[in-house]
């Protein structure tokens, strides 16, 4: 039973597989100095939900811990020196990432310019599924590699929670898009605006692509590494997870390439882009499932069968969902 003073929130107290995660009430928080409090409709789950989950990672010695970065709702309060949103408004954002963590839960607060105006066009579910992904796509092809029109994109993992939002991002700056998916996840790719859609279990992508002016890769490993070779002098690579060769450094420096790892920033900025396009149309998550907020372990183990299309969304118990 919750009231006006408290809330329920999925909270773990131990790593561990899903079944570490239970639904508690905790007390509701209160908005800090440039902070907004929001009743939470939607909130995403993303990979680094399950991998925080399981080991830890950069909050390893934070338990027990409220995950989520995701987040659509609307703001209950706000806190002193906020200007930007007033209650009642509706907004979607990303918690600053990593330390920022705690929307799967009916509240939570963020600092307010961590959040845009959700678009009027697009429901909360659509909202909750965009900003850890669709921030870390538009971070890397726009902010770090600068994609223009006309250049050529190679997009690894291309029907993934970023990697589809990356295809839509990049077409829209204009790209030449390819992407790697799976054969049956083909089609989809292409409803995005690829204009190539690579087999990686059938086709060597490094034999098949070259002179590209940026890689996207949230993979790493051996896709990484091999990735180097398809650019061109002057291309840039992107990775999402940290480099295993030793090598890189010397490789990247006698091709003439630049290798960049990306983390995720929280970017008031980056979300009025994200909702810009959201609201013309230009970008629109997939979301393969919705859950309610009680059954996130659920949504955690089919997250960690790594073959989803896009992204799924816990939502509580106040989303419409029409």
């Amino acid at each position: 039973m919750t009231n006006h003073r408290t809330m329920r929130a999925i909270s773990q107290d131990v790593h561990g597989a899903p079944d570490v995660l239970r639904e508690t009430v905790l007390p509701r928080p209160e908005p800090g100095l440039n902070q907004i409090l929001v009743a939470v409709r939607a909130a995403g789950v993303n990979p680094t939900d399950w991998k925080h989950r399981s080991a830890g990672l950069f909050l390893a010695d934070r338990l027990p811990l409220v995950l989520g970065w995701d987040v659509s709702g609307v703001v209950e309060a706000v806190g002193y020196g906020v200007t930007v949103f007033k209650p009642g408004d509706e907004v979607f954002g990303m918690l600053p990432y990593p330390y920022g963590v705690g929307s799967h839960a009916e509240y939570v607060t963020g600092p307010a310019r961590a959040f845009a105006h959700k678009p009027a066009g697009i429901d909360h579910v659509q909202a909750g599924a965009l900003p850890l992904a669709a921030l870390t796509a538009y971070q890397a092809i726009v902010d770090t590699a600068r994609v223009a029109p006309g250049q050529r994109v190679l997009i690894h993992a291309a029907a993934g929670g970023v990697g589809h939002l990356a295809v839509q991002i990049a077409k829209e700056r204009g790209a030449y898009v390819i992407g790697t998916a799976s054969a049956p996840k083909h089609d989809f790719v292409r409803s995005l605006g690829a204009d190539e859609v690579i087999d990686y279990r059938t086709t060597d992508f490094a034999r098949t692509v070259q002179d590209v002016d940026m890689v996207l890769d949230p993979l790493s490993g051996d896709t990484r590494v091999r990735s180097l070779d398809v650019l061109r002098p002057g291309g840039t690579l992107v990775s999402l997870l940290p480099g295993t060769d030793p090598d890189e450094p010397a490789k990247a420096a006698a091709r003439g390439v630049r290798v960049e790892t990306l983390l995720v920033e929280a970017d008031h900025a980056g979300m009025n882009a994200v909702a810009a396009l959201a609201e013309s149309g230009a970008l629109r998550a997939h979301v393969e499932a919705v859950f309610p907020l009680a059954d996130a372990a659920k949504a955690h183990a089919l997250g960690e069968t790594d073959r989803t299309t896009g992204k799924i969304v816990l939502v509580t118990a106040d989303t419409d969902l029409g």
